[in-house]
């Protein structure tokens, strides 16, 4: 059963993304057909969020962009420098847009490492298609990124991540499987909480459980009004958020309001610096990759470089995109022998690349049918009374 509360529809995304597609066609063009030398310096451009409510996860996954390019691209003959972009996101698409024509005006970028978010991608995938231009994000995970009917992404868009249509579904059966008959779910009126958001809540419905849809902007920081909506029968409150300190305060008003119900976030809250409340749960794209034993030298590494900082969660599956990025480049200038003759062949090679025993543990390939990876999966943890996550699920 459904009853909804408040359903809000953000049109401002898909709007902005049609008008990328048509802005700066001609530039996009150009740029698609100049070649670049290998011997010289490529750029490879990191589109994150670095400053704003989810400013942790673009600095987790720059410190990690930044390691993979000194470690790999020398194996590669590459000579690489990265260059950074800032996609907050309180401000929407058009950061995303803005960074776009930009790097595809430059021909010495020849890949793009993200948007990290999903309605970064959307607002920019077609603007970089035209341009020929490969991007791989590492953690944008919108199922209409890369399936169904209304396709956001575009075929120069890959993710080294699992999508939505996962996570959702992967979720809401965990939550099943606790016992759940009454659940909230939320949404921030942005294209990554709506879509996951519904995922979850199809399967939840589909099962019997009574789900409340609740709607909030994304710029609310004081949750009181809301948490006084949630049934006081309430097993979860589904919280795809993607800044955990948002979780944090939700789960600590639903303790001060008597609530029974548990916070249940995405990816996007998988931060245990901010998102700490015990009993609490959050689902994440990758495992715990301390935990894999051929990952010790190459933790060590970055932690050599990075010292003091915790191994989180966004961080790793950057790295891999950053290998699976080189490799592709370097598999276009042996084709060229020596050049790229346009930036396309960089994104024909990218589903070519295999990544054996990659970082998020196994081996890595992209599927036939979507630029999504091969049986990826999603990993749920719990919060401990001392606020450190424990794989459950």
């Amino acid at each position: 059963m459904r009853r909804r509360g408040g359903i809000a529809i953000a049109l401002t995304a898909m709007v902005a993304a049609a008008l990328a597609s048509t802005a700066g066609a001609g530039s996009s063009a150009a740029a698609k057909t100049q070649a670049v030398g290998c011997k010289s310096t490529l750029k490879v451009a990191l589109v994150t969020p670095l400053t704003g409510g989810a400013g942790f996860l673009g600095n987790d996954q720059l410190s990690w962009a930044k390691y993979a390019v000194k470690t790999l691209a020398p194996k590669y003959g590459l000579k690489i420098s990265l260059i950074t972009g800032d996609t907050p996101v309180e401000q929407g698409p058009a950061p995303a847009q803005t960074l776009a024509q930009k790097y595809v005006a430059d021909k010495t970028v020849v890949a793009v490492i993200g948007p990290a978010t999903s309605g970064a991608v959307a607002a920019s995938s077609q603007v970089y298609r035209d341009a020929g231009l490969a991007h791989i994000s590492p953690s944008a995970t919108r199922t209409s990124l890369t399936k169904g009917p209304a396709l956001e992404g575009t075929s120069a868009f890959f993710r080294v991540v699992p999508g939505d249509y996962i996570q959702g579904p992967t979720d809401a059966n965990f939550m099943i499987k606790k016992g759940a008959k009454n659940v909230v779910v939320i949404d921030f009126q942005e294209p990554y909480s709506q879509g996951l958001a519904n995922a979850a809540e199809n399967v939840l419905d589909k099962k019997g459980v009574t789900t409340t849809r609740l709607s909030i902007a994304n710029t609310v920081t004081d949750f009181s009004s809301f948490v006084t909506k949630v049934p006081s029968s309430a097993d979860f409150v589904f919280f795809p958020t993607q800044k955990p300190g948002d979780a944090q305060n939700f789960a600590q008003q639903l303790v001060e309001q008597g609530k029974k119900a548990k916070v249940f976030g995405g990816d996007g809250s998988n931060d245990s610096t901010q998102f700490k409340v015990p009993g609490s749960f959050v689902s994440n794209f990758a495992p715990d990759i301390t935990a894999i034993a051929y990952n010790k030298s190459l933790i060590a590494g970055w932690q050599k470089d990075n010292p003091g900082k915790a191994v989180g969660s966004f961080g790793p599956p950057t790295y891999l995109a950053v290998q699976v990025a080189l490799n592709a480049i370097k598999r276009a200038c042996d084709v060229g022998k020596g050049s790229i003759k346009e930036r396309a062949d960089v994104v024909r090679n990218v589903k070519r690349i295999f990544v054996k025993n990659s970082i998020l543990g196994g081996d890595f390939r992209f599927s036939t049918k979507s630029n999504d990876p091969l049986n990826a999966k999603f990993y749920i943890f719990e919060i401990q009374s001392n606020g450190s996550y424990k794989l459950v699920g």
